[in-house]
């Protein structure tokens, strides 16, 4: 029962470490990078499609996006897509594909996306602290069969496990931020 809350709460705080990668995907840092755009919303006869299942996104150069649609007919559809995204990119139609130069980040820019990074670090920390507040409740229900020696025990693995998966949060918040802050 209590391998079971914490298997349960492990996968939990594994969801929200890769939910944080993914967050963090789609930060420019003046390198081009497929998730930037992959989660676009393109109208797709009359349903709202991501864009990596309407076309093959690649990377042919360091500053460039190139979205190579597999039905020709929805290349002004994809651009109109990713304007209204308001990601800061410019699409360039060539009526094949379409290619998107990622510009330099100014210094400002790069603070604000430091901060953007943080904000998001801690809201994915305030999750984890969460999850382990609902095993910790879940524990609770069941401490009548169990000794308090026991009880705290559960609560100290419960507490490393945590720490841990905030640890991890921590070093994937330093990687972006020295990715974005660095020239």
């Amino acid at each position: 029962m209590v391998d079971e809350i914490i298997k349960s709460m492990q996968s939990k705080m594994d969801k929200t470490v890769d939910a944080l990668k993914k967050d963090f995907g789609t930060i420019r840092t003046g390198k081009a990078n497929p998730m930037m755009v992959e989660d676009v919303r393109v109208d797709y006869y009359g349903t709202l499609t991501p864009l990596n299942q309407l076309g093959k996104i690649a990377c042919p150069e360091p500053r460039v996006i190139l979205i190579t649609p597999f039905e020709k007919g929805m290349l002004k559809d994809i651009e109109k897509a990713i304007f209204a995204a308001s990601l800061g990119l410019t699409p360039n139609n060539d009526g094949s594909s379409i290619r998107i130069n990622i510009p330099e980040l100014t210094g400002e820019r790069r603070k604000e996306l430091a901060k953007v990074v943080k904000q998001k670090g801690e809201e994915k920390k305030v999750a984890i602290r969460n999850i382990r507040r609902d095993a910790n409740d879940e524990l609770k229900k069941h401490q009548a069969e169990m000794s308090q020696d026991e009880v705290k025990g559960h609560q100290d693995k419960i507490q490393k496990i945590t720490d841990s998966y905030i640890a991890k949060l921590g070093e994937l918040e330093k990687e972006k931020e020295k990715e974005i802050t660095t020239l």
